[in-house]
């Protein structure tokens, strides 16, 4: 046997292995099955886990960007037309939020932990000062008494009206960003807090909420199931809320937005428990996206999240008291807020009833500047970016006995809303890139060995086209050195 015909053979024995083991491989799912245990295994809130202390410590900045709805024409309104608005801001803080208290519960199947906020102001990505820039907005103090007084007699809140009117109480204020923000010492409140010491003579949208947290969290470490990786066991003691009118509605279910279980596919609904919107919410997939070179998977509150129950019936149970619903696009949370009829939306009122939109000028819904969404590497469940947009409404309405208001129409009015952002660090980035590269050819290892295969049975046809092209040619030598000489002898 000649050396060629060795080196055939050899190429086919090693190609015929190379196929028959890299498709078994390939069928049976052997490193796509290892390499999914392994992530379920590996990603759990466990102090041995990689993932930990990016739960713990979030490496990614977080900023709150703070846009106000500054009022132009307040006496326009007052005598029944149709208030006029100017978007004003962005003012933008930065937000620290790691975990504190973190306390190992259960044989370390589930974890409690405290997540205090804190802001710092970051001018550079701020539009003006806010302890300069003045906005005109909506009495909140005001409205929340007029709203509490509406079920007493009207000879009491006309009396109530005569004193606040002698105070120079409007309905329409202006104060700094600053204070509308962070909180001042409203004269109303001052007075109601000398008659009744337990209410708050400070108001501010977000006052004693700096360096605060939303509750006490117990969350699944998802030792058990990875599923239940970062779920919310019980919030503040709770399993599940009250104050709405179904069962459905009261649950609280899914993460607190910062971690999801791995392997997430494109069909299935996330859910969020976000505590200042007394809610859970669910979220859709939208479409792929790539951010700093990660591929991923956007999710976003679809359009049935804030629907009237009307299209939606499962958003029945968020009317309160039954029955008293708003339309498509709003969500009163007064029965988790006390004080005024709050309204929380998305910002201009994206996605919600042309009617909101319409009875205030200056509102102009972009998907693009007002959409939630949330961008997840799918193998590993990691928010990679992340844009949660709310908007805080009031009702305005006709109150008897309050004489200023006996024009207005009712209107849900805005007041403000927040854009919370976060997106992954450069060097988060690289070590995810190169994680999911290494995932990336441990789990198509098969196929590599596949494709070796196909290559050298490329070469063993091209082994094997040559020595037969090459014993085709010795026949022809042979024939030209001894048959054709033989003829010309016998032709002599």
């Amino acid at each position: 046997m000649t050396r060629r015909s060795c080196a055939i053979y050899a190429t086919g024995i090693v190609c015929a292995h190379l196929l028959i083991v890299g498709i078994a491989l390939v069928l049976a799912q052997v490193f796509q099955t290892m390499i999914q245990s392994r992530l379920k295994k590996e990603i759990t809130l466990t102090e041995k886990s990689q993932v930990f202390e990016a739960w713990k410590n979030p490496p990614p900045p977080v900023y709150m960007e703070y846009y106000f709805f500054n009022v132009t024409n307040p006496e326009v309104f007052l005598a029944g037309g149709k208030a006029s608005v100017q978007q004003i801001g962005p003012y933008t803080y930065r937000e620290y939020r790691p975990r504190e208290n973190v306390t190992f519960l259960e044989n370390g199947t589930k974890v409690y932990a405290l997540n205090p906020k804190t802001f710092v102001f970051v001018p550079e990505k701020s539009a003006g000062n806010p302890e300069v820039d003045l906005v005109r907005t909506v009495n909140i103090p005001l409205v929340a008494v007029m709203n509490e007084l509406n079920s007493y007699s009207f000879l009491l809140r006309s009396v109530v009206s005569f004193y606040l009117s002698g105070l120079g109480v409007d309905l329409f204020m202006t104060r700094t960003v600053h204070e509308i923000l962070w909180g001042f010492k409203d004269p109303l409140l001052t007075k109601i807090h000398s008659l009744k010491p337990e209410v708050d003579e400070y108001f501010g949208l977000m006052w004693k909420k700096n360096g605060t947290h939303e509750g006490e969290f117990v969350f699944h470490t998802g030792e058990q199931n990875y599923l239940d990786y970062g779920k919310i066991d019980t919030w503040n003691g709770l399993r599940k809320m009250s104050w709405w009118s179904s069962n459905q509605s009261n649950m609280i279910n899914g993460t607190d937005g910062a971690v999801f279980h791995p392997l997430i596919n494109k069909n299935e609904l996330l859910y969020i428990f976000a505590a200042d919107l007394c809610r859970s919410i669910h979220l859709g997939y939208v479409k792929d996206v790539e951010v700093k070179g990660i591929q991923a998977y956007r999710f976003a509150p679809p359009a049935d999240v804030l629907m009237s129950p009307d299209n939606n019936p499962t958003n029945a149970g968020f009317c309160v008291p039954a029955g008293e619903c708003l339309g498509t696009g709003v969500l009163k949370v007064s029965v988790c807020r006390e004080g005024a009829p709050i309204v929380v939306s998305f910002p201009h009122f994206y996605q919600a009833d042309e009617a909101y939109i319409n009875a205030v000028d200056g509102l102009n819904p972009q998907k693009e500047y007002h959409e939630t969404y949330l961008d997840l590497q799918p193998t590993m469940g990691v928010p990679i970016r992340a844009c949660k947009r709310a908007q805080l409404n009031v009702i305005l309405k006709r109150v008897p006995g309050f004489p200023k208001t006996r024009h207005i129409n009712e209107t849900i009015f805005p007041i403000m809303f927040v854009n919370e952002t976060a997106t992954i660090d450069d060097d988060s980035a690289a070590q995810m890139r190169t994680m999911i590269l290494l995932v990336t050819l441990v789990s198509n290892f098969p196929l590599l060995i596949v494709g070796m295969g196909i290559i050298l049975l490329l070469v063993l046809v091209v082994l094997f086209c040559r020595n037969r092209q090459k014993k085709v040619r010795s026949i022809a030598s042979l024939c030209t050195s001894e048959i054709i000489p033989t003829v010309l002898m016998f032709s002599n």
